[in-house]
């Protein structure tokens, strides 16, 4: 049923100076640190993790000596509690950053690297709280960090940017979001300018914003979208043109310029459900949402079955308390009447799957020329694939596996990992000729990177985890429901 796999998703400005330097020897002392943390690493420069899925969006590490087997009590270098959210850990010189949540209270971490200690934590409290699907939260959003500052994004409050020691440099409030399911989608950066994409289903827009002063350089309204949008953008560089930020959404993919908010290309009639992120393949954008051939779920007359005083408007007492009656009651009025429930059992209707759109040369409307191809069966709709060593690696809930061609689509191998048949949120990420994906159990699959790939070994952290690590000189970072581990080989 069409609503019971929409269960399954994860998941004015005003500014503060920065603090002054000059006469203050703690903060010269702190910059000074955290500059030749970045730049000398200890003699070598530490590899960085900037952002959700590394550097843009990629999942790929550059890292030697990533070990195959790891656990609590197996490669295990540090394990730090910390409080609850979703998002993912971003890496920047000797720092680690995390967002959270407990209750009202929105958290920022900055943990040490080498020791997993906390350096610092800042506390917001948000005086407005938005109701959120129990598969997302209020710190689901990544962080991303240009290698001293770190920009977080909690739909509540809006942007906001840390400076080394902490200290809140700046403030973009942003929102109310007209959202059911909550936003997802990660803050990133294209050089000085962050980015983020708001896709709610009234009011969606795409947001470019100064780094150092927290003023809005572009604002792009993104009115072709219907729906919430969950995946974050990736920025594509190609020789001879402009920067491009892809964004995609409900139904569509666009490319702006990052410079200007200029929409350059788009391609509508995709299906429904965007939350995993584009990828980017050799001259094309790799792109996963979720579909089908005819509407999906019963018939509204097969829903009125629960109509109790038969008048054909359903309450949320007459579904039983059905903890997803939000999410077809689009005009919150309390009542679902057959106009919303065949609008949502249409909306998944669409070009289902994977889909890869041409890079070269793109301009404009792309609907009808765009697509070099597309792949219904083997494709995820929430955890992002990687493309690694010019092989595409999918992952779907029930452990199973593909890997592909990311030029072509042609098919090199589907299997399972038969110890991890479970659910997945978390994105696979890649390095040292090695793949993981990690379940919602908590159960990370490493196989060998390979067009006809072998399991290695799957690895049993023992605590639930919706994260996607983060892996950096030779270390995997990952994140469950209490915790942040960092394993490395011994």
């Amino acid at each position: 049923m069409y609503v019971q796999l929409l269960s399954r998703l994860p998941r004015v400005m005003t500014r503060k100076p920065a603090r002054r330097l000059e006469g203050d020897m703690r903060g010269v002392w702190l910059w000074l640190t955290v500059v030749a943390a970045v730049l000398s690493g200890g003699g070598a420069a530490a590899e960085d993790w900037p952002r959700f899925r590394g550097p843009n969006g990629s999942g790929v590490s550059n890292s030697a000596a990533v070990p195959a087997e790891f656990g609590p009590s197996k490669n295990l270098v540090w394990k730090t509690p910390v409080p609850f959210g979703r998002s993912s850990p971003v890496l920047a010189g000797d720092r680690i950053f995390l967002t959270a949540a407990e209750g009202n209270t929105l958290i920022t971490l900055c943990l040490d690297r080498a020791s997993g200690r906390v350096i610092w934590r800042k506390e917001i409290t948000r005086s407005r709280v938005t109701p959120v699907y129990k598969l997302n939260d209020a710190a689901s959003p990544t962080p991303v960090t240009d290698g001293a500052n770190v920009f977080v994004f909690f739909p509540d409050v809006g942007l906001i940017a840390f400076g080394p020691d902490g200290a809140e440099r700046w403030r973009l409030p942003l929102g109310p979001f007209d959202t059911f399911y909550g936003l997802g989608a990660s803050p990133i950066l294209a050089g000085d300018t962050l980015l983020l994409v708001c896709d709610a289903r009234t009011g969606a827009f795409l947001i470019a914003v100064d780094t150092a002063s927290g003023r809005v350089r572009w604002r792009a309204e993104r009115r072709e979208t219907s729906f919430e949008g969950h995946a974050s953008p990736v920025v594509s560089e190609r020789k001879g043109e402009t920067p491009q930020v892809i964004v995609l959404g409900v139904n569509r993919i666009d490319a702006y310029d990052v410079a200007t908010g200029e929409r350059k290309w788009w391609l509508n009639g995709l299906a429904f459900l965007p939350v995993a992120s584009p990828v980017l393949g050799p001259d094309v954008v790799i792109v996963s949402t979720w579909g089908s051939d005819a509407p999906v779920g019963p018939s509204f007359e097969e829903f009125l079955k629960t109509d109790a005083n038969k008048d054909r408007r359903l309450t949320p007492e007459e579904t039983g308390g059905w903890d997803e009656f939000g999410a077809v009651d689009t005009n919150r009025d309390g009542i679902i009447v057959e106009a919303e429930w065949n609008a949502l059992r249409q909306a998944g209707v669409g070009d289902y799957g994977m889909v890869a759109v041409g890079l070269r040369g793109a301009r404009g409307d792309l609907t009808e020329t765009g697509i070099i191809w597309r792949d219904r069966k083997n494709h995820s709709t929430i955890p992002t694939p990687v493309v690694y060593k010019s092989v595409l690696y999918v992952i779907k809930n029930g452990g199973i596996i593909a890997s592909l061609d990311p030029g072509t689509g042609e098919i090199f191998k589907v299997g399972r990992t038969k110890e991890a048949l479970g659910d997945y949120y978390a994105s696979p990420v890649a390095a040292d000729g090695k793949v993981i994906f990690l379940s919602d159990s908590g159960k990370a699959t490493v196989l060998k990177a390979d067009r006809q790939w072998e399991i290695l070994a799957v690895n049993d952290i023992g605590e639930e985890s919706y994260a996607t690590p983060a892996i950096a000189d030779g270390k995997i970072f990952l994140r469950t429901r209490n915790a942040l581990y960092c394993f490395g080989a011994r």
